[in-house]
């Protein structure tokens, strides 16, 4: 049955759900809607961004199960990005599991994901819906990165590379607001449910039935021989490292049944001030402050435009093979590339790739022809060699 939309933006009212709308309109997107709780919400979001005054706008409310059916039956694919998702997103990715339409989020909430994983994965196949979390900065870069890497890999040696080091070498521009309000979320959750905790800490956490080798846990500062330089633990690593095993386990073991892992930042210095960098890196939670914006808030153009992110991947093979990939991205991770990121996520869902249904990452439903569509359209690199 043909559905009214391919797109629809649900959370069209907030920060970044605005940045998406004015960015689908700007790139030529295809039919697409703005959802939201408040009409006259949405159709200030219409006038700001200059769209035409026909676009059509839906409310409804994240706690409103019909009204969610509703919106799911007239699109190929909701992109969400209300969060934090653990309490505002379950109805909406029940909906999306049982009417087949297709799901994409900005998800770094992973016992969360599990708990969806658990309840849904096996609806999805079902009905053909492809619910896609982590699609923004946490964690396409970084699962397409390993992705990346790895196949050059193959195509080089003849196999994957068992031991992956991901390095955040530079990176300007903040978290976003729904970042910290998500890590928040989880914090409390986990106060709650002490299985909450074991999800967090555990790398295989996404991988249903399968537990691999044992995986650096990078909470505390060390010197990494291969780079020569001080790293120091990485706030988005928990959630990363958790969808790149997951995207390894949905592609049945590509990288390899003994991959193993992590993520950590490059502190600037060498030598010993290398090293007291990386402890006072260590000694920072960039998300703990109530300085930085709340959820519906962020940085302005200039300093979306102004920001970028350097991240080395290193992969690394038992008989002393080496290949290295560098992901860049133009515009700040928390706002300006991610907003680009989940667009131009959805866009591929429509345009250019079917799939079974199921909860899958990024890199194990669109990998090449995702990371194709990102350095084209939304100002990513990936240089593997």
């Amino acid at each position: 049955m043909a559905r009214d939309f391919d797109i629809i933006v649900f959370g069209a009212t907030g920060f970044t759900g605005r940045l998406v709308a004015e960015y689908l309109l700007a790139t030529g997107a295809p039919r697409w809607a703005m959802a939201g709780r408040s009409l006259t919400k949405l159709e200030q979001v219409r006038d700001a961004i200059g769209a035409p005054g026909d676009t059509p706008l839906i409310t409804a409310n994240a706690d409103d199960p019909a009204a969610l059916r509703a919106l799911c039956n007239r699109t190929n694919v909701v992109l969400t990005t209300v969060g934090p998702y653990q309490l505002y997103g379950s109805d909406l990715v029940a909906a999306c599991a049982e009417t087949g339409t297709a799901y994409v989020d900005l998800c770094g909430e992973p016992a969360w994901m599990r708990h969806m994983i658990d309840a849904h994965h096996e609806t999805a196949r079902r009905t053909g819906a492809r619910i896609v979390f982590s699609c923004g900065f946490d964690s396409i870069p970084f699962d397409l990165g390993v992705l990346s890497l790895q196949d050059a890999a193959k195509a080089k040696f003849g196999h994957p590379l068992s031991r992956v080091k991901g390095r955040v070498r530079k990176m300007q521009g903040g978290f976003s607001g729904g970042t910290a309000a998500s890590l928040k979320a989880t914090l409390a959750a986990a106060a709650k449910d002490p299985s909450v905790v074991g999800l967090l800490v555990n790398p295989f956490a996404l991988t249903p039935g399968f537990e691999g080798p044992s995986q650096p846990r990078g909470l505390l500062p060390e010197y990494d021989k291969t780079i020569e330089a001080w790293v120091a633990p990485f706030i988005m690593a928990p959630i990363n490292t958790k969808n790149v095993h997951r995207t390894n386990f949905l592609l049945g073991d590509a990288y390899g049944p003994g991959f193993v892992y992590d993520e950590m930042m490059v502190a600037p210095g060498l030598g010993e001030m290398g090293k007291a960098a990386a402890e006072a890196i260590a000694k920072i939670n960039p998300l703990s402050s109530d300085k930085g914006p709340k959820p519906g808030e962020g940085p302005s153009r200039e300093e979306r435009d102004a920001g970028f992110y350097d991240l080395l991947f290193i992969g690394e093979g038992p008989g002393g093979e080496r290949l290295d990939c560098v992901v860049t991205g133009d515009k700040d991770p928390g706002y300006g590339s991610t907003s680009k990121m989940i667009a131009q996520t959805a866009r591929c869902l429509v345009e250019d790739v079917t799939g079974a249904g199921g909860i899958w990452t990024p890199g194990a439903l669109m990998g090449r022809v995702l990371t194709d569509r990102l350095q084209a359209r939304a100002g990513l690199t990936f240089r593997a060699g």
